[in-house]
Parts: C-alpha cells; structure tokens; sequence
C-alpha cells in the first residue's frame, strides 16, 4: 500500500466516523488495520521489522536492512533493554 492509499483508506475512515456510520472503537479499527497494512505492504526499498522483549511492547519500524532497524529502534528506546529483530513478511 503506498501512501496515497493509506491516506485516502483514513479520510474514508474518518468520514464514516462524522457521518455516524462507526463509532470511535471502529474508526480506531480502520485506521490501525490501514496502519498496519502501510507499514507491512510497504511500497518502496524499506521493509517492516518487529523488535521483541521482555521489557518492551512490541516495536515495528520501517527499514532497509536488519541492522538499520535495530539502530532506529535503539533510537526510539534512548538506547534502553535488550530485544530482538524480525522481519515482518
């Protein structure tokens, strides 16, 4: 999915929200569900990567390689607790 369509899949979402065709619980649904399909049918050179632990919740970012999402996820946890890397296919 590329950028465009997760944008035009919220503006849908936030319509039916204003137009009393969902409600908050099912808005917070499309979007998450469009969130997580952007992220892991990502259109580009970058790919969907999870990092795991014991002391973190669940972390996905987007990358072109194992080792550059273990550095920007390092950068999000300011260095923080051990995890581990997986890609998200």
């Amino acid at each position: 999915m590329d950028r465009i369509s997760a944008l035009r899949n919220i503006e849908d979402a936030l319509a039916a929200f204003e137009n009393g065709e969902t409600d908050l619980a099912g808005l917070e649904r499309e979007v998450r569900g469009t969130l997580r399909t952007y992220a892991t049918d990502f259109d580009g050179e970058l790919y969907a990567y999870r990092a795991t632990g014991d002391d973190i919740d669940t972390t996905v970012v987007l990358a072109p390689s194992m080792a550059s999402a273990r550095e920007r996820v390092r950068g999000l946890l300011d260095g923080g607790p051990d995890f581990d890397i997986e890609r998200v296919e």
